[in-house]
């Protein structure tokens, strides 16, 4: 499955995001100084948000089996749960921590494999494209509303993976990226969209992610107050949502 690449040249950012310099340009008769020596050129940022993510899921798909409990519905034994997977039952009696632990948790090493390489080529571009408090906050809100779709569409399943959470950044990116990147990006979702009708593929978290993502990109399209001020609205209405889908006897929609 293809990836997007460089669709945030729009951005200010480091180099690569939009704020690259070429040498100072000369007079047309060729008058002026000589060029100046080469400057070296800026590090690109340390996407430690994406690292932390990459580092947590690998070490939870070694340690999950060992930390795990099984899943036993009427006598049956449906195999060990890992300690962070997302089961609606263990949420609604207080195991709130799979709402977000979810993402580090992977049905096997080519699920890890697939989520991890779109949190280091997707999700560090986007975090090195607007700060990594940001992306944090971003991706808050749009693993919660992942689980908050998982709960409510398969509330009885359990559900593993930051796959909701990368369609969160990938609906953050559609209102900030420039038009090239933008043609590349929405063939990119085409895909996921397609990946995400297939047998054990959690397409609401999936369209939950992508959903809470968009106004989190809107935000970040009207600049950085405007977002700071939006976005811990986004994190309740998030938040909430999904303790309202873990508690469905409560609130009398299931």
């Amino acid at each position: 499955m293809s990836r997007p690449r460089r669709m945030l040249d729009d951005l200010p950012g480091p180099a690569g995001l939009g704020d690259e310099q070429g040498p100072a340009p000369r007079e047309r008769n060729g008058d002026g100084p000589p060029p100046g020596p080469r400057q070296p050129q800026r590090a690109l940022p340390t996407p430690y948000v994406c690292y932390a993510i990459i580092a947590g899921a690998v070490g939870m798909f070694f340690l999950s089996s060992s930390m795990g409990r099984p899943l036993v519905i009427d006598g049956r034994n449906f195999g060990i749960v890992g300690p962070l997977a997302l089961y609606g039952p263990w949420v609604r009696d207080g195991e709130y921590w799979r709402l977000l632990g979810m993402v580090f948790e992977h049905g096997g090493p080519l699920h890890l494999l697939f989520n991890m390489s779109a949190v280091y080529s997707l999700g560090a571009s986007l975090e090195r494209g607007i700060g990594s408090l940001k992306f944090l906050a971003l991706s808050l809100v749009t693993a919660l509303g992942g689980s908050a779709f998982a709960l409510f569409f398969n509330f009885d399943t359990v559900t593993v993976g930051a796959s909701g959470m990368i369609l969160g950044w990938g609906g953050a990116m559609l209102p900030i990226l420039n038009q090239q990147g933008r043609r590349e990006h929405m063939f990119w979702l085409v895909q996921v969209a397609v990946i995400s009708l297939l047998p054990g593929v959690s397409w609401a978290g999936h369209l939950g992610g992508f959903i809470f993502g968009l106004p989190c990109g809107m935000a970040l399209r009207q600049g950085p107050k405007f977002y700071s001020r939006a976005i811990p609205v986004l994190l309740f209405i998030a938040a909430a949502l999904a303790v309202v889908a873990a508690h469905p006897q409560r609130y009398g929609y299931f």
